[in-house]
């Protein structure tokens, strides 16, 4: 279903669901970064730029409680976390490159067991996608498989409009039920022709080239040239859509505690360390090595896609000016 709404309708539409308590999230500045955010009115919505942080936050949090536990006589009571921690939430403004990651972490979250804190988020989420009308040096989507304009993951999608306003297409059941609710806000399409959307400046990566020679490379001393740079400062799995490591520790003490489950990354040191003192990926080669690896081969063997969707955030943020967009020309170059 395609349905267009003017801005000052999008702007209503944003206050009148902040106003009937709705929780509502989007990019939104916080102190001089933008971020994605709940939103207090439709004026904090920033749509000319990408979240420095990927929108996974909002169903994978950083660090979460997953139980409470204290000791009571000679027993151990628990206590569960509830879905009353979960509220309904409409997602607005989220790119191309974020809304696509998330159906990526829907196959590992629901893979050999069932995470219920990152289903029941996705269940309670509506997303609504903003298509990209600009991007810099460091934007790759269209060099894996996406676009500027991809719905993916997305359950309605906004693409500005020359002149101001969006177009409106549902994508999912979940779209078509929020466009009925708030059919008042939306008209029908008038022919407005969409704004020509950004064109990232790398060109398609021969996936499958890549892969196969990851396949083949696992010991390969190109690995000592690609990754001598990398300092492991996880950077990049925190600003990163897909990446999904995590640890789970207790804290507290004997008399009671919680037990909190909080983001890791494959490329710090200790995330392979054992306890027996053995690491078996001892250096920062092979870490990056790692990186490389379950982006475009552990995961596609698994589940047959990449787990990488161009955004260009570790690009922008890694404090050695690694280029994941040119390892992988590097690789495929090979």
């Amino acid at each position: 279903m395609q349905k267009q709404i003017t801005e000052a309708n999008f702007r209503l539409l944003l206050d009148s669901l902040l106003f009937k308590g709705q929780r509502v999230v989007g990019p939104r500045r916080s102190g001089g970064t933008v971020l994605y955010e709940p939103l207090a009115s439709a004026s904090d919505l920033v749509t000319d730029e990408l979240p420095r942080r990927s929108v996974k936050e909002a169903f994978f949090p950083v660090c979460e409680d997953l139980l409470e536990y204290r000791k009571e006589g000679q027993q151990v009571a628990l206590s569960d976390v509830t879905a009353e921690r979960f509220p309904e939430t409409v997602l607005i403004g989220v790119r191309p490159c974020d809304a696509a990651a998330v159906p990526v972490l829907d196959a590992v979250f629901s893979w050999d067991y069932k995470d219920q804190f990152f289903l029941e988020r996705r269940a309670r989420t509506t997303i609504i996608g903003l298509a990209c009308t600009s991007s810099d040096d460091a934007c790759f989507c269209s060099a894996v498989g996406l676009s500027p304009g991809d719905p993916k993951g997305a359950d309605l999608m906004l693409t500005p409009l020359v002149g101001g306003g969006f177009l409106v297409e549902s994508q999912s059941e979940k779209g078509e039920a929020f466009l009925e609710t708030w059919k008042d806000r939306f008209a029908e399409p008038d022919g407005t022709q969409p704004q020509e959307l950004a064109t990232p400046a790398t060109q398609p990566f021969d996936l499958k080239r890549i892969k196969a020679w990851l396949d083949d490379h696992f010991e390969d001393a190109a690995w000592d040239s690609i990754a001598t740079r990398c300092v492991g400062c996880g950077a990049c799995a925190f600003v990163c859509p897909a990446c999904h490591c995590f640890d789970i520790v207790d804290e507290g003490s004997e008399k009671g505690g919680k037990r909190r489950k909080f983001w890791d990354a494959c490329g710090f040191w200790k995330f392979t360390h054992h306890a027996s003192g053995h690491n078996p990926r001892d250096l920062q080669p092979k870490r990056y090595r790692n990186r490389i690896m379950h982006k475009f081969k552990y995961y596609d063997d698994k589940f047959g896609q990449t787990l990488c969707t161009g955004c260009g955030r570790c690009i922008r943020v890694c404090p050695v000016g690694i280029d994941i967009a040119g390892v992988l020309e590097e690789i495929q170059d090979k």
